[in-house]
């Protein structure tokens, strides 16, 4: 299973800043977490050698493009700097203290962003100080229909503490919406969106559509360009 390298809680980065993390003790967590985990191919994930995406919010012109190589936890990113000119580069991220400023403080926090929103429900269970509880079945928050409610909670350290991400589960145990509290003054404080666009990589189920609010904005979360490296290949699997 793999881990990254700090136990981390996150935000909607683009409106504020990502904080770390770190706990003393694990979570004991209910059996949905692994159940939700398995459906999206926790199973499988040791076959992954590399996961490559692109991530976008397209109303505020934000692209970033990720290469992951979880075994080795190498990061290749390409997009633009702060000031908008292109930048790539490939760090580890066990070796991140020797890194430039802007990978430790732009590029590596944008990671780790945008890499949640992508794989979030393996961090149920990856993530050792993520309380995980099962609300059972409740109304969801658009008022159609009722689905298993499960609150993710992150401990009460780092820059962002107490942020909390409430997940409505369909049967299948696939994600139908989600509610994200912050538990910090950054902004934004809520933020409502839903899981869809669902596509197989391989063997991982991902949703590479995310559609709601921000504090009551419109926003959009878009995955494109998704494809995996499998152990013993060297070709993408594109997501289908």
């Amino acid at each position: 299973m793999p881990t990254l390298s700090r136990s981390m809680t996150i935000c909607f980065l683009i409106f504020a800043v990502l904080g770390f993390t770190a706990t003393s003790r694990a979570q004991t967590k209910p059996p949905i977490a692994e159940q939700i985990a398995k459906a999206y191919g926790l199973d499988s994930f040791g076959q992954i050698d590399a996961i490559r995406y692109t991530f976008s919010l397209p109303a505020l012109k934000v692209l970033r493009t990720w290469t992951w190589e979880p075994k080795a936890d190498r990061v290749t990113y390409e997009g633009k700097d702060k000031e908008g000119k292109p930048v790539k580069v490939t760090y580890v991220r066990s070796q991140l203290d020797s890194q430039p400023e802007n990978v430790k403080k732009e590029i590596d926090p944008g990671f780790i962003n945008d890499q949640y929103w992508l794989l979030f429900p393996f961090h149920m269970v990856w993530d050792t100080g993520a309380a995980v509880e099962d609300k059972g079945m409740e109304a969801v928050p658009t008022g159609k229909g009722k689905a298993r409610h499960i609150v993710v909670k992150y401990g009460s350290e780092g820059y962002t503490p107490g942020d909390t991400w409430e997940f409505y589960v369909g049967p299948d145990n696939r994600i139908l919406y989600q509610v994200f509290h912050h538990g910090g003054n950054a902004k934004p404080s809520l933020v409502k969106m839903t899981w869809e666009g669902y596509k197989q990589a391989g063997p991982l189920l991902i949703s590479t559509l995310h559609k709601g609010t921000a504090d009551g904005h419109p926003a959009e979360i878009t995955f494109s360009n998704v494809a995996v490296k499998t152990a013993g290949s060297d070709n993408w699997v594109e997501a289908k």
